[in-house]
């Protein structure tokens, strides 16, 4: 079979891991990647499930052995990035590797894979729905929601760098439009 990637970028908040864990349930021949990050680990996060959790100093010596498909450091000491060995396990068992990352982490996979992969931007239906949801999660400060939307901000202006966008104003359509995409570019 040939080498196939998915790629869902978004700004944090936005829906893409929700969209990420549907297709999953209903492709089984999909394998999520599972992103390295040195920031802290969430209450209900797993270490290998979730990511990969790393301290500064690990990701650093990761970057230094060139482990890395690609990496940013997305906040000071806050660093994300997809392990070459994570991909090519997913390649070896005969699975769609599907990303869960953030803009520039996708669009640095898409160079990476070029045709081989399907670059997904998910897009909120406003800039205040972003926020809302930012604030409904109830994960963050005050501080790093406002640092989330500048950053948010910035990520939006790229989204006609993606093979294709979904705009996720209604969760249930939004879904069916990723299964349908990704379909399509699977087959």
């Amino acid at each position: 079979m040939k080498r196939k990637a998915i790629i869902f970028s978004a700004p944090s908040g936005a829906g893409k891991t929700t969209l990420v864990r549907h297709l999953m349930q209903q492709l089984p021949v999909l394998q999520f990647s599972v992103s390295a990050t040195s920031r802290e680990k969430r209450d209900h996060e797993i270490h290998g499930k979730d990511y990969f959790f790393l301290s500064p100093e690990q990701f650093r010596a990761h970057i230094h052995s060139n482990d890395f498909l690609e990496w940013e450091e997305v906040y000071p000491d806050h660093y994300y990035g997809t392990l070459k060995s994570e991909v090519e396990q997913i390649f070896e068992e005969g699975k769609v590797v599907i990303f869960d990352v953030d803009v520039v982490g996708g669009l640095n996979l898409k160079e990476y894979f070029g045709s081989e992969a399907l670059a997904v931007f998910v897009k909120p239906p406003t800039e205040q729905d972003l926020e809302a949801r930012l604030r409904f999660r109830n994960t963050e400060t005050e501080e790093k929601i406002q640092l989330r939307l500048s950053k948010a901000k910035h990520e939006l202006a790229f989204e006609d760098r993606f093979d294709t966008i979904i705009v996720n104003a209604d969760l249930d359509m939004a879904k069916e439009e990723s299964l349908e995409k990704v379909k399509q570019f699977i087959h």
